[in-house]
């Protein structure tokens, strides 16, 4: 008896109730069904052409063969795969022939195709990834009212596939829902798919349109444990640098030729490991002049300093660095318009120039005049291949000394950070309410990768360098270390011989050194018959037909004697007491 009232529906017949279950369960009951058709296939052949039993055991054999050396193509990545693919070919085949040959109730061949069953079907049950294509299909076809909960009603799943670490799937949105909708209810997706928090990624289609979106669910996360440093991924600065792999296992290369970096975090968040993974990748390039600067006495570059050509670990020398990056900034520029070129490629003879600077907020403080110089650097560096890399823990205007600093930098490095406005700090103004979510990251070596190649918040982790591969890598590349090209060099010299130079008398113990014939005779003769206010050190280098850096040489040595004077930058005459 069924008793009905006015608000229930019809009961469903036992039979639907059964299709629905066989359906539903029908990857789990696949082995059954095959064997099932093989049943009764054997048992028409047999009935209808006996004679083929010859040809489906060929067919069996070829099929086997080609799935076992071009799986791949259909999907079988694996080598277990392919052979597990092949040997069910041939064992169906087999099993066919026979049948098709003697009918299948002959001898024990109905036993054989039982036991044959059960046994083939334990790797297919226990095959982790057909398992996880079950249970994303179930979830993709309760997708309505899944949205339907979340407030996404009307969206609808175009495609699925399932990956290495979870999978991925993309929707269309219903009329007037964009991507910035779902990103707001990715806890509220979190929760309905049952997945642990932190598991839903959400990222605009390939194709960019506003009514689609793609969504990322990890079944684990594959950066719960640090990764080992494989190796320098570069050999050159005008490649990507490697920094870490992304959650789909793919490289987070970004190139810094030309290009200006910022790299932000909370301490403990893993910066100094971002900065390992760089200095490694740079120190293998044989075309990258590498000048730090660490204001906390070095502890953090101090390790690389062989491969290091000028590290500044107080505020004078930091001042003095970046005052002669100006320069070579300047001297480049000078020679590349005299040459009629626009760029300056690096060659290892001609090396580009790269400036990292830890904790970029201690420079600001401690030496605030030196903003001028970053900011001419982070303005003009890029043509002639001076690139300025920061690290600081909140880039804010105090601690970037200027605006066109943090502005200029095209690549965006963002660890964890504490509050949620450091996000657009760190990678520009509106990305939190885009998606990039640094504030949730949720272990040391996270990171977020913002740059032109990657504009979408996908998270990484960089590479873990330990102490001793630290100090293996810096010995191993210490021998490729360029110096700087013959114009670089020369606006050093002139930069360091412009400041105030401070002398002392001779005294009896420091007799002048005779000078002598040739060149230098030349020298002391226009530096003697100088006027009041010097001679330039052009006209010195035209007259003794030496280069500028001999010249600047021979005035050090006869500034240190007491014998000439500095009268303003890069003029210089004799001292009254040695004209004569």
């Amino acid at each position: 008896m069924i008793v009905i009232n006015n608000d229930d529906a019809l009961p469903d017949l036992a039979a639907v109730l059964i299709g629905r279950a066989l359906w539903r369960y029908r990857s789990e009951l696949a082995p059954p069904y095959f064997a099932v058709t093989l049943a009764l296939g054997g048992a028409v052949l047999h009935i209808t052409n006996p004679q083929w039993w010859p040809y489906l055991l060929t067919v069996a054999t070829v099929t086997a063969w080609a799935l076992a050396l071009f799986g791949e193509r259909l999907g079988l990545a694996r080598h277990g795969e392919r052979l597990y693919a092949a040997l069910v070919a041939m064992s169906a085949g087999s099993w066919l022939a026979a049948a098709t040959a003697l009918g299948i109730a002959h001898g024990p061949l109905l036993q054989v195709l039982i036991g044959g069953c059960i046994v083939l079907a334990v790797p297919w049950w226990a095959h982790r990834r057909r398992r996880a294509k079950v249970r994303v299909d179930r979830q993709m076809a309760a997708w309505p009212e899944i949205a339907q909960s979340i407030g996404l009603s009307g969206s609808r799943v175009q495609s699925a596939l399932v990956d290495v670490w979870g999978w991925r799937a993309r929707f269309a949105l219903a009329r007037g829902q964009t991507i910035q909708d779902v990103i707001g209810k990715v806890p509220a997706i979190e929760s309905a798919l049952g997945t642990f928090r932190g598991a839903v990624r959400v990222y605009p289609t390939r194709d960019d349109k506003a009514n689609r979106f793609e969504l990322r669910v990890l079944n684990t996360d594959p950066h719960a444990d640090a990764i080992p440093w494989p190796g320098p991924s570069v050999t050159s600065i005008g490649d990507p640098i490697d920094l870490g792999p992304f959650e789909d296992a793919t490289a987070a290369r970004v190139l810094f030729l030309r290009r200006h970096g910022l790299i932000g975090g909370v301490a403990g968040s893993g910066k100094s490991g971002g900065i390992n993974v760089l200095m490694g990748n740079l120190t293998a390039c044989p075309d990258v002049v590498i000048w730090a600067i660490d204001l906390k006495r070095g502890m953090e570059l101090q390790p690389w300093a062989s491969c290091i050509d000028r590290l500044a670990t107080t505020p004078e020398q930091a001042r003095t660095l970046l005052r002669d990056a100006v320069a070579v900034l300047e001297a480049r520029a000078a020679s590349l318009a005299a040459q009629g070129r626009r760029v300056w490629e690096p060659k290892p003879d001609m090396p580009a120039l790269v400036l990292v600077i830890d904790e970029f907020a201690e420079l600001a403080e401690d030496a605030p005049e030196s903003a001028a110089d970053t900011d001419s650097i982070a303005r003009r560096g890029r043509a002639v291949a001076v690139t300025l890399i920061a690290a600081t823990q909140r880039p804010t205007q105090k601690a970037m000394g200027k605006g066109a600093v943090r502005s200029q930098m095209d690549v965006r490095v963002s660890f964890r950070v504490r509050e949620r406005k450091d996000v657009d700090l760190i990678l520009g103004q509106g990305m939190l309410n885009a998606g990039w979510h640094a504030h949730t990251l949720n272990a040391p070596g996270k990171f977020l990768l913002s740059a032109p190649e990657h504009d979408t918040p996908r998270r990484a982790r960089a590479y873990l360098l330990a102490d001793e591969t630290v100090a293996r890598t810096a010995q191993q590349h210490a021998g490729i270390r360029p110096s700087l090209d013959q114009v670089s060099l020369t606006a050093i010299e002139e930069a360091q011989a412009g400041l105030p130079v401070v002398t002392a008398e001779p005294t009896p113990a420091q007799p002048a050194t005779p000078l002598a014939n040739g060149p230098e005779t030349i020298l002391w003769d226009m530096l003697t018959c100088a006027p009041d206010e010097g001679t330039p050190v052009p006209l010195l280098v035209k007259a003794t037909g030496m280069s500028r850096p001999w010249t600047y040489q021979r005035l050090r040595e006869l500034t240190d004697a007491g014998r000439v004077t500095q009268v303003t930058r890069g003029r210089w005459r004799a001292k009254n007491d040695h004209s004569q």
